[in-house]
């Protein structure tokens, strides 16, 4: 925390904002990233919408006076951990990147011990900085008509500034949020405007001190943390909603749960109320295959 006589600080982000705090505040810096998939979701032996039966946010919230070195150690982990693959890339360490989704599969989290050691690790080292790990997300309707993604986008968009600005109330700190830029970055204006809302709403957020700034993975190891921290997330919210559907998720689930919800707060899957039966579900899918 800043000592109340020294200078304020000042934060430089991507060169575009300077942030000056009270003295005596902690700013925390939010890294998010997308798990799930936005899109409608029957079922999973469905043709067309089968990937996902969730979609949220999440990632890890870091003191700014930790992310230089935080993201000095999620690069060197990085590069230890897969090591013949970034060789193999022609990139530089810097700019290279491995997707959550890819790393956090079935085969890799049962076959490579160092897999799970550095994740144990990492974990470890988010709470070590004083910091946490985030996720919010939502069960979607077993339909496609009526489904609105930008709808579901803002939906916990919202509940994760809600969340993470009632956290920071209860520590007397504020926050910033960086998230992914994705590739169609067709919400852009939207993810701002929603924000904006939120911080001077009628249930403003105080915390939070300006809209989402939105970056380039490949250029932030605090994104890639992040992304793949919602490698995890997306399979074991996947498995909660459908344990038998992804049975083989149980091992990730084993591995990783526990330790995920002792680094985590105010974190969570907002489940249906109730689920179409099995019948009335093949009739949803017969419907949209046809």
């Amino acid at each position: 925390m800043v000592s109340r006589s020294a200078p304020l600080p000042r934060l430089d982000i991507n060169g575009r904002a300077f942030v000056y705090l009270e003295a005596g505040k902690l700013l925390y810096i939010v890294y998010l990233d997308e798990f799930g998939h936005i899109g409608p979701y029957l079922s999973s032996t469905d043709k067309s919408h089968k990937t996902h039966p969730v979609f949220g946010l999440g990632g890890v919230v870091l003191p700014y006076t930790e992310v230089r070195k935080f993201s000095t150690y999620f690069y060197q982990l990085k590069n230890r951990l897969l090591d013949y693959e970034l060789k193999n890339s022609g990139i530089h360490p810097a700019k290279w990147e491995k997707k959550g989704a890819s790393l956090y599969t079935v085969t890799n989290v049962t076959k490579y011990r160092q897999l799970r050691q550095a994740t144990f690790r990492l974990l470890n080292k988010v709470k070590a900085s004083g910091g946490f790990i985030i996720y919010v997300g939502i069960e979607k309707e077993r339909r496609v008509d009526g489904h609105d993604s930008k709808r579901l986008y803002h939906s916990v968009l919202r509940e994760v500034i809600k969340c993470i600005d009632q956290e920071c109330e209860q520590r007397d700190a504020k926050f910033m949020l960086i998230l992914d830029q994705q590739e169609e970055n067709v919400l852009r204006g939207e993810i701002v405007e929603t924000a904006s809302v939120a911080m001077f709403g009628d249930d403003a957020r105080y915390r939070l001190i300006e809209p989402p700034v939105q970056v380039e993975s490949h250029l932030y190891q605090t994104v890639q943390c992040a992304d793949w921290l919602c490698g995890l997330f997306g399979r074991l919210a996947h498995y909660e909603c459908e344990p038998t559907v992804k049975a083989d998720y149980k091992a990730i689930h084993d591995y990783f749960d526990n330790c995920i919800h002792q680094v985590s707060t105010r974190s969570g899957i907002k489940k249906l109320k109730s689920r179409p039966t099995a019948h009335n579900l093949q009739k949803l899918v017969d419907k949209f295959s046809s």
